[in-house]
Protein backbone atom coordinates (compact mmCIF):
# COMPACT_ATOMS: atom_id res chain seq x y z
CA UNK A 1 0.00 0.00 0.00
CA UNK A 2 1.33 3.42 -0.95
CA UNK A 3 0.29 6.70 0.64
CA UNK A 4 0.45 9.65 -1.71
CA UNK A 5 0.98 13.20 -0.49
CA UNK A 6 0.18 15.39 -3.45
CA UNK A 7 -0.26 19.14 -3.53
CA UNK A 8 -3.04 20.66 -5.60
CA UNK A 9 -2.01 22.54 -8.72
CA UNK A 10 -1.86 26.32 -8.41
CA UNK A 11 -4.81 26.66 -10.80
CA UNK A 12 -7.08 24.75 -8.40
CA UNK A 13 -5.86 26.81 -5.43
CA UNK A 14 -6.61 29.97 -7.39
CA UNK A 15 -10.16 28.84 -8.08
CA UNK A 16 -10.76 28.18 -4.39
CA UNK A 17 -9.60 31.66 -3.46
CA UNK A 18 -12.23 33.31 -5.64
CA UNK A 19 -15.05 35.29 -4.05
CA UNK A 20 -17.64 33.06 -2.38
CA UNK A 21 -21.31 33.86 -2.95
CA UNK A 22 -23.40 31.51 -0.75
CA UNK A 23 -26.43 29.86 -2.33
CA UNK A 24 -27.83 27.97 0.68
CA UNK A 25 -29.46 29.26 3.87
CA UNK A 26 -26.66 27.86 5.99
CA UNK A 27 -24.05 29.46 3.76
CA UNK A 28 -25.72 32.86 4.07
CA UNK A 29 -25.82 32.60 7.87
CA UNK A 30 -22.13 31.64 7.98
CA UNK A 31 -21.19 34.48 5.62
CA UNK A 32 -23.11 36.97 7.79
CA UNK A 33 -21.38 35.71 10.95
CA UNK A 34 -24.52 34.37 12.62
CA UNK A 35 -23.05 30.86 12.88
CA UNK A 36 -19.49 30.82 14.18
CA UNK A 37 -18.71 27.17 14.92
CA UNK A 38 -19.26 23.72 13.46
CA UNK A 39 -20.80 22.59 16.75
CA UNK A 40 -23.82 24.85 16.12
CA UNK A 41 -24.35 23.05 12.80
CA UNK A 42 -23.95 19.57 14.31
CA UNK A 43 -26.30 20.42 17.21
CA UNK A 44 -29.21 21.05 14.84
CA UNK A 45 -28.15 18.44 12.22
CA UNK A 46 -28.01 21.00 9.42
CA UNK A 47 -26.81 19.66 6.04
CA UNK A 48 -23.58 21.21 4.74
CA UNK A 49 -23.77 21.61 0.96
CA UNK A 50 -21.01 24.19 0.38
CA UNK A 51 -17.40 23.37 1.20
CA UNK A 52 -16.65 27.08 1.76
CA UNK A 53 -18.68 26.82 4.98
CA UNK A 54 -16.00 24.53 6.44
CA UNK A 55 -13.19 26.81 5.25
CA UNK A 56 -14.86 29.86 6.82
CA UNK A 57 -15.67 28.29 10.20
CA UNK A 58 -12.46 26.33 10.71
CA UNK A 59 -10.07 28.90 9.30
CA UNK A 60 -7.12 28.57 6.92
CA UNK A 61 -4.41 26.06 7.69
CA UNK A 62 -6.31 24.15 10.39
CA UNK A 63 -7.69 21.32 8.27
CA UNK A 64 -5.04 19.20 6.57
CA UNK A 65 -5.67 16.73 3.77
CA UNK A 66 -3.77 13.84 2.25
CA UNK A 67 -4.35 11.71 -0.82
CA UNK A 68 -4.43 8.10 0.36
CA UNK A 69 -4.61 6.44 -3.03
CA UNK A 70 -5.20 7.11 -6.73
CA UNK A 71 -6.31 4.07 -8.69
CA UNK A 72 -7.42 3.71 -12.32
CA UNK A 73 -10.90 2.29 -12.87
CA UNK A 74 -12.27 1.08 -16.19
CA UNK A 75 -15.68 0.75 -17.78
CA UNK A 76 -16.50 -1.20 -20.92
CA UNK A 77 -18.33 0.92 -23.53
CA UNK A 78 -19.13 0.49 -27.21
CA UNK A 79 -16.03 2.49 -28.09
CA UNK A 80 -13.84 0.32 -25.86
CA UNK A 81 -12.51 0.65 -22.34
CA UNK A 82 -13.01 4.03 -20.68
CA UNK A 83 -10.39 4.71 -18.03
CA UNK A 84 -10.92 7.13 -15.17
CA UNK A 85 -9.02 7.85 -11.96
CA UNK A 86 -10.44 7.33 -8.49
CA UNK A 87 -8.99 9.39 -5.64
CA UNK A 88 -9.36 8.76 -1.90
CA UNK A 89 -8.70 11.83 0.26
CA UNK A 90 -8.72 12.01 4.06
CA UNK A 91 -8.64 15.33 5.87
CA UNK A 92 -9.26 16.75 9.31
CA UNK A 93 -7.77 18.16 12.46
CA UNK A 94 -8.63 19.10 16.04
CA UNK A 95 -11.39 16.55 16.60
CA UNK A 96 -12.84 16.58 13.09
CA UNK A 97 -12.28 14.22 10.17
CA UNK A 98 -13.67 13.88 6.65
CA UNK A 99 -13.44 11.36 3.82
CA UNK A 100 -13.88 12.05 0.11
CA UNK A 101 -13.93 9.68 -2.87
CA UNK A 102 -14.13 10.99 -6.44
CA UNK A 103 -13.75 9.61 -9.98
CA UNK A 104 -12.68 11.76 -12.91
CA UNK A 105 -10.94 11.58 -16.27
CA UNK A 106 -8.00 13.58 -14.92
CA UNK A 107 -6.03 13.01 -11.72
CA UNK A 108 -6.06 16.68 -10.65
CA UNK A 109 -9.85 16.92 -11.09
CA UNK A 110 -10.36 13.72 -9.09
CA UNK A 111 -8.19 15.04 -6.25
CA UNK A 112 -9.98 18.37 -6.20
CA UNK A 113 -13.40 16.72 -6.16
CA UNK A 114 -12.33 14.33 -3.40
CA UNK A 115 -11.04 17.22 -1.26
CA UNK A 116 -14.36 19.05 -1.66
CA UNK A 117 -16.32 15.90 -0.73
CA UNK A 118 -14.04 15.36 2.26
CA UNK A 119 -14.86 18.86 3.50
CA UNK A 120 -18.59 18.30 3.00
CA UNK A 121 -18.44 15.03 4.97
CA UNK A 122 -16.53 16.41 7.98
CA UNK A 123 -17.81 14.85 11.22
CA UNK A 124 -17.02 15.48 14.89
CA UNK A 125 -14.99 12.80 16.65
CA UNK A 126 -15.69 12.20 20.31
CA UNK A 127 -12.61 11.62 22.43
CA UNK A 128 -12.40 10.25 25.95
CA UNK A 129 -10.17 8.69 28.61
CA UNK A 130 -8.88 5.19 29.33
CA UNK A 131 -8.87 5.60 33.13
CA UNK A 132 -8.74 8.71 35.31
CA UNK A 133 -9.80 11.94 33.66
CA UNK A 134 -6.44 13.68 33.82
CA UNK A 135 -5.43 16.12 31.12
CA UNK A 136 -7.11 16.36 27.74
CA UNK A 137 -9.09 13.50 26.14
CA UNK A 138 -6.69 11.27 24.25
CA UNK A 139 -8.48 8.08 23.13
CA UNK A 140 -11.88 6.80 22.00
CA UNK A 141 -14.54 6.99 24.76
CA UNK A 142 -15.67 3.37 24.41
CA UNK A 143 -15.29 0.27 22.25
CA UNK A 144 -16.64 0.95 18.77
CA UNK A 145 -16.91 -1.11 15.60
CA UNK A 146 -17.20 0.08 11.99
CA UNK A 147 -17.89 -1.93 8.87
CA UNK A 148 -17.76 -1.47 5.12
CA UNK A 149 -18.01 -4.38 2.71
CA UNK A 150 -16.12 -7.30 4.21
CA UNK A 151 -13.82 -5.06 6.29
CA UNK A 152 -14.56 -4.68 10.00
CA UNK A 153 -12.55 -2.31 12.21
CA UNK A 154 -12.78 -2.35 16.00
CA UNK A 155 -11.32 0.29 18.29
CA UNK A 156 -10.61 -0.14 22.00
CA UNK A 157 -9.56 2.65 24.41
CA UNK A 158 -5.84 2.59 25.27
CA UNK A 159 -3.85 4.09 28.18
CA UNK A 160 -1.94 7.29 27.69
CA UNK A 161 1.37 6.69 25.97
CA UNK A 162 0.30 3.53 24.16
CA UNK A 163 0.11 5.36 20.83
CA UNK A 164 -2.00 4.40 17.83
CA UNK A 165 -1.73 0.63 17.45
CA UNK A 166 -3.10 0.26 13.92
CA UNK A 167 -2.19 -0.43 10.32
CA UNK A 168 -0.94 2.41 8.14
CA UNK A 169 -4.33 3.22 6.57
CA UNK A 170 -6.43 3.61 9.76
CA UNK A 171 -3.46 5.16 11.57
CA UNK A 172 -3.46 8.08 9.16
CA UNK A 173 -7.22 8.60 9.62
CA UNK A 174 -6.89 8.46 13.42
CA UNK A 175 -4.06 10.99 13.37
CA UNK A 176 -6.24 13.41 11.42
CA UNK A 177 -9.08 12.82 13.91
CA UNK A 178 -6.85 13.89 16.80
CA UNK A 179 -6.79 10.54 18.62
CA UNK A 180 -3.45 9.87 20.32
CA UNK A 181 -3.87 6.41 21.90
CA UNK A 182 -6.03 3.50 20.70
CA UNK A 183 -5.92 -0.25 20.15
CA UNK A 184 -7.41 -1.47 16.87
CA UNK A 185 -8.16 -4.78 15.20
CA UNK A 186 -9.38 -5.44 11.68
CA UNK A 187 -10.65 -8.39 9.70
CA UNK A 188 -11.78 -8.98 6.16
CA UNK A 189 -10.19 -7.92 2.89
CA UNK A 190 -8.16 -5.05 4.32
CA UNK A 191 -6.08 -4.85 1.14
CA UNK A 192 -9.13 -3.08 -0.37
CA UNK A 193 -8.03 0.38 0.75
CA UNK A 194 -11.35 2.08 -0.02
CA UNK A 195 -13.36 -0.22 2.26
CA UNK A 196 -10.64 -0.11 4.93
CA UNK A 197 -10.75 3.70 5.06
CA UNK A 198 -14.57 3.76 5.03
CA UNK A 199 -14.77 1.21 7.86
CA UNK A 200 -12.40 3.34 9.96
CA UNK A 201 -14.45 6.45 9.17
CA UNK A 202 -17.65 4.59 10.16
CA UNK A 203 -15.98 3.62 13.43
CA UNK A 204 -15.19 7.24 14.28
CA UNK A 205 -18.71 8.28 13.26
CA UNK A 206 -20.17 5.94 15.90
CA UNK A 207 -18.23 7.51 18.77
CA UNK A 208 -21.13 9.94 19.26
CA UNK A 209 -23.73 7.18 18.81
CA UNK A 210 -23.14 5.58 22.21
CA UNK A 211 -24.98 7.33 25.06
CA UNK A 212 -22.68 7.30 28.09
CA UNK A 213 -23.78 8.49 31.58
CA UNK A 214 -22.12 11.89 31.16
CA UNK A 215 -24.68 12.56 28.39
CA UNK A 216 -27.68 11.85 30.65
CA UNK A 217 -28.25 15.51 31.46
CA UNK A 218 -31.51 17.26 30.60
CA UNK A 219 -31.42 18.65 27.08
CA UNK A 220 -32.24 22.33 26.65
CA UNK A 221 -33.85 22.72 23.27
CA UNK A 222 -33.04 25.89 21.36
CA UNK A 223 -34.35 27.34 18.15
CA UNK A 224 -32.80 26.24 14.90
CA UNK A 225 -30.72 28.97 13.22
CA UNK A 226 -33.17 28.88 10.31
CA UNK A 227 -35.98 29.83 12.74
CA UNK A 228 -33.92 32.31 14.73
CA UNK A 229 -32.80 34.28 11.67
CA UNK A 230 -35.97 34.02 9.60
CA UNK A 231 -35.98 37.76 8.82
CA UNK A 232 -32.43 37.68 7.46
CA UNK A 233 -33.12 34.62 5.33
CA UNK A 234 -36.34 36.20 4.07
CA UNK A 235 -34.38 38.89 2.26
CA UNK A 236 -33.81 38.16 -1.45
CA UNK A 237 -30.41 36.77 -2.35
CA UNK A 238 -29.78 39.45 -4.99
CA UNK A 239 -30.04 42.16 -2.34
CA UNK A 240 -27.37 40.40 -0.27
CA UNK A 241 -25.07 40.19 -3.29
CA UNK A 242 -25.54 43.89 -4.06
CA UNK A 243 -24.81 44.81 -0.44
CA UNK A 244 -21.64 42.73 -0.55
CA UNK A 245 -20.51 44.43 -3.77
CA UNK A 246 -21.15 47.87 -2.27
CA UNK A 247 -19.10 46.99 0.83
CA UNK A 248 -16.22 45.81 -1.36
CA UNK A 249 -16.26 48.96 -3.48
CA UNK A 250 -16.46 51.18 -0.40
Amino acid sequence: MQVFNLQLPSLIRREEEEKWVPVTKLGRLVKEGKIRSLEQIYLHSLPIKEYQIIDTLVGPGVLKDEVMKISPVQKQTRAGLRTRFKAFVVGGGNGHVGLGVKCSKEVATAIRGAIILAKLSVIPVRRGYWGNKIGLPHTVPCKVTGKCGSVTVRMVPAPRGAGIVAARVPKKVLQFAGIEDVFTSSRGSTKTLGNFVKATFDCLLKTYGFLTPDFWKDTRFTKSPFQEYTDLLGKPTKALILEDVERTEA
